[in-house]
C-alpha cells in the first residue's frame, strides 16, 4: 500500500511540476483533491518532495479554490513535522492500533502486557527505521549555554524559514541553524567580530528573496552545514549576480587594455554624457581583417566611454 501511495504521489507531483513550468493550472484542482484523499506520512513527504510542487502551483495559481486547497494541504503536512513521531507511522499501522482499550479477565494479565510490550517495541523499531532525514545525514549540534551563540542560532533558523520552502521540504530549521553556527564556532573558537561577521553574511544570503536556490539547497541537504559555514560571497551569490559580476569583470579588463595614453586627442566627438568635446580615441581591429576597425572613445572630462564601428 505504501509503495502504491508513493507512486501516486510521484505521478501527481510530475503533473503539477509541468503545470507550474507552463504556468497553466488547468486540472490542478482535481490533482490536489486526489492528494487530499491520500494518507500522507512524513516519510512520503520527504521522499517525494510533493510539498515543493504544491507550493509552486500555489504561487502560480490565480484560482482562489486551488490556492485555498494548496494552503490547506501544506498546513496539514506541517503538522506532521510539529508532532513528535507523527509522521513515522504508516496509515496501515495507525488503523491496526486499537482505538479503545480492551478489558481482559482478571486471571490473564500476561497476554495484555505482552501485546503492550510488542506494540511499544514495534513503534520504537519503526521510529528507528525512519528517522528525520537531516539528523540521519548530519550529526546533531552540541547544546550550548552561550547567550551570543544561542541568539545566532535563533537568527540562522529564522533566515532558513524565509518563504515556505522549509515546510514543503520538511526540514528542521532549528537543527540546521544550530549545525551551521556550530561549524562557524569551531573555526573561530570565539564569538569575536570575525565570528559575528561570518554569521551575518550567512543570514543575509539565506534571507535574500532573490536567491532562493541557496536556501533550498541547504534545506534539502545538497549543501551541508559545514560547507555553508565556509562558502565565500561569490559561491553564495545568485546566478543573476554572478553573471553581472562576470560582465563587469570583462568590461573592466577591456577598459584596462585600452590605455588612455595610447589614444589620440580630438574634438571631433561629442560626449553624450557631459556634451563636451575633449575626447581621446583609439582604433582596434576587433573583428576579421576585412571588417572596419572598432573605434573606442574616452571623454577626458567625465570619464565616459563608448565605441562604434
Amino acid at each position: 500500500m505504501g509503495k502504491k501511495e508513493e507512486d501516486d504521489i510521484v505521478r501527481i507531483a510530475k503533473k503539477i511540476d509541468k503545470m507550474a513550468q507552463k504556468k497553466s493550472v488547468s486540472g490542478a484542482l482535481d490533482l490536489l483533491k486526489e492528494l487530499k484523499s491520500i494518507a500522507m506520512t512524513l516519510e512520503l513527504l520527504q521522499s517525494t518532495r510533493i510539498g515543493m510542487s504544491v507550493n509552486a502551483i500555489r504561487k502560480q495559481s490565480t484560482d482562489d479554490e486551488v490556492t485555498s486547497l494548496a494552503k490547506s494541504l501544506i498546513k496539514s503536512w506541517k503538522k506532521l513535522l510539529d508532532e513528535p513521531g507523527g509522521g513515522d507511522k504508516s496509515s496501515d499501522e495507525k488503523r491496526k492500533e486499537p482505538t479503545t482499550p480492551t478489558v481482559t479477565s482478571q486471571g490473564s494479565p500476561e497476554p495484555h502486557e505482552e501485546r503492550s510490550s510488542s506494540s511499544n517495541s514495534s513503534k520504537s523499531d519503526l521510529a528507528e527505521a525512519t528517522p528525520n532525514t537531516l539528523i540521519a545525514t548530519f550529526p546533531r549540534a552540541p547544546v550550548t549555554s552561550d547567550s551570543v551563540r544561542l541568539k545566532c542560532r535563533e537568527l540562522m533558523s529564522t533566515a532558513l524559514q524565509t518563504g515556505d520552502d522549509h515546510i514543503a521540504i520538511g526540514a528542521d530549521c532549528d537543527e540546521l541553524g544550530a549545525q551551521i553556527e556550530e561549524s562557524i564556532f569551531l573555526e573561530f573558537k570565539h564569538t569575536d567580530p570575525k565570528y559575528k561577521n561570518r554569521i551575518r553574511s550567512r543570514i543575509a544570503n539565506l534571507k535574500d528573496t532573490k536567491n532562493p536556490n541557496l536556501r533550498r539547497n541547504v534545506l534539502c541537504g545538497n549543501v551541508s552545514p559545514e560547507r555553508m559555514a565556509k562558502m565565500t560571497a561569490e559561491e553564495m551569490a545568485s546566478d543573476e549576480l554572478r553573471e553581472m559580476r562576470k560582465n563587469l569583470t570583462k568590461e573592466a579588463i577591456r577598459d584596462h587594455q585600452i590605455a588612455q595614453t595610447g589614444g589620440t586627442e580630438t574634438d571631433l566627438f561629442t560626449c553624450g554624457k557631459c556634451k563636451k568635446k575633449c575626447c581621446t580615441y583609439t582604433q582596434v581591429q576587433t573583428r576579421s581583417a576585412d571588417e572596419p576597425m572598432t573605434t573606442f572613445v574616452f571623454c577626458n572630462a567625465c570619464g565616459n566611454r563608448w565605441k562604434f564601428c
